[in-house]
């Protein structure tokens, strides 16, 4: 008898598993379909991941832009720089030329109208470079400065304080607010 009552319990736990499955499906059904409603969320999910994309694109839009303006800003700076200092080079060249026109005129010579085209010449080239912005780095009597002077030699001189330019041996130049050639010069001890 045990064995009926086992066999019946089963049976009915089987129907209740079976009448649970199949009133799952129609609950579903009874939900009512609305088509509208449908489409509503499916615009919905739709009109989402469109923001979603203008704001990706915003965002990359913002960063190309923001590249853009960096890479036109260093391209100005680096055209004022090229045109602040283009004749760097050529006035490096030129500065021995200006050298030995000095040690041309340093010399006595008998010959006035040679010494008158020499001047001329210094003047013509010195004026030149100063139009271009080089000028000559002032040395003498001044505080030696590791950045514009180049110290060769060194003296200990009586009423001179330490570290004071005392002669020029070789004039330096700078272009602008940079240096061309330092200055090389003798040093107060």
């Amino acid at each position: 008898m045990s064995e009926e009552v086992k066999e019946k319990a089963e049976q009915e736990e089987t129907a209740v598993e079976t009448e649970e499955t199949v009133e799952s499906p129609e609950t579903e059904k009874t939900e009512p379909a609305d088509p509208a409603a449908e489409k509503l969320k499916e615009l919905t999910k739709e009109n989402e991941k469109l923001k979603a994309d203008v704001a990706k694109l915003k965002n990359e839009y913002a960063r190309a832009y923001a590249d853009t303006e960096n890479t036109r800003k260093r391209l100005q700076n680096e055209f004022e720089q090229l045109s602040k200092y283009h004749i760097q080079k050529f006035a490096l060249e030129v500065l021995p030329v200006l050298d030995n026109c000095e040690r041309a005129l340093e010399h006595e010579t008998s010959d006035e109208a040679y010494r008158k085209g020499v001047e001329m010449i210094y003047a013509q080239l010195k004026g030149a470079l100063e139009r271009e912005g080089v000028t000559e780095i002032e040395a003498l009597d001044k505080p030696f400065d590791g950045n514009w002077h180049q110290a060769l030699m060194s003296e200990k001189v009586e009423g001179v304080e330490p570290g004071m330019v005392i002669q020029v041996l070789q004039k330096g130049y700078k272009l602008k607010d940079r240096i061309l050639r330092a200055a090389m010069v003798k040093v107060s001890e």
